[in-house]
């Protein structure tokens, strides 16, 4: 049995819940409460199981393992049906390349910490807050954006299944919208997350599904 030591909010967590579904891989969730003023991650008790003290981080049959990228290249190796990948090295590269535009370019900027030091360290205030938030998204949006718009017609970006580039992409979209990011400007990407919204492993995903009672 796969271990998820989990929050609901993350969006690194929710880009492997969507992976592990679309494996139709069972898993337990461990939750862990990231949220300013819980921060359970950074317990003794939780440093043991990941030293980063970040979520997601995966458990199973002794191995522990974080870093949400990581996991989802281990579950397509692991795992490797249905694929997460497309199945052409050229295809792979580009999918990758995407996925970390977000993974990389985009989420580190816009993490808890970050938004921590902003406001202790520098004085920031909510909307200058929201700004740097935005604008980190409109940079990779822009460019993720263009190369969405050009792809083959269909509903994903690499065929008839979503990959690795929507797992990555729906969880920032999400965090757009929570940050009331106006998202116009990028047609290409808000279908996506559409077609990607009619299925079931995404919507079991989600936030929203994840919640807490």
């Amino acid at each position: 049995m796969i271990r998820l030591h989990d929050y609901w909010r993350s969006s690194a967590a929710y880009r492997v819940r969507i992976a592990l579904n679309l494996k139709g891989l069972s898993y337990e969730q461990v939750p862990v409460n990231i949220a300013p003023g819980a921060d359970e991650q950074l317990s003794a008790t939780y440093r043991s199981v990941n030293p980063q003290m970040r979520v997601p981080t995966v458990e199973v049959d002794g191995l522990k393992a974080g870093q949400s990228m990581a996991i989802l290249e281990w579950l397509e190796e692991t795992y490797p049906e249905p694929a997460i990948l497309p199945s052409d090295p050229a295809s792979r590269l580009q999918a990758r390349a995407f996925a970390d535009t977000i993974a990389c370019d985009i989420h580190p900027l816009n993490n808890l910490s970050v938004l921590a030091a902003l406001r202790q360290d520098f004085g920031a205030d909510d909307a200058a807050v929201t700004h740097w938030y935005h604008d980190w998204i409109r940079r990779g949006f822009q460019a993720l954006e263009g190369f969405a718009a050009a792809r083959p017609s269909g509903p994903f970006l690499f065929g008839d299944a979503p990959t690795i580039a929507e797992i990555t992409l729906i969880p920032q979209i999400a965090n757009a919208r929570r940050f009331n990011m106006d998202l116009a400007a990028f047609p290409a990407l808000v279908a996506i997350d559409a077609a990607c919204s009619e299925l079931d492993a995404f919507r079991k995903a989600s936030p929203e599904a994840n919640k807490p009672a």
